[in-house]
């Protein structure tokens, strides 16, 4: 898979360029947000870190 990063300033463009590339889905083209690529990074990195089940969180929310 390759991978190309865009940056926009100008939201008319963005718009433009948003609408051009979403015709290229039903080819296989994967359109991520830069900030969501963060996010799915750091939620990524907490993968293999101990958890606890969400009742015993709420039983020691205090």
């Amino acid at each position: 898979m390759q991978s190309i990063t865009i940056n926009i300033n100008n939201d008319k463009l963005l718009e433009k360029v948003t609408w051009l590339l979403e015709h290229f889905k039903k080819d296989g083209l994967e359109i991520v947000s830069k900030d969501d690529l963060d996010d799915l990074k750091l939620l990524k990195a907490t993968r293999n870190e101990d958890s606890i089940p969400f009742e015993n969180y709420l039983r020691n929310e205090d």
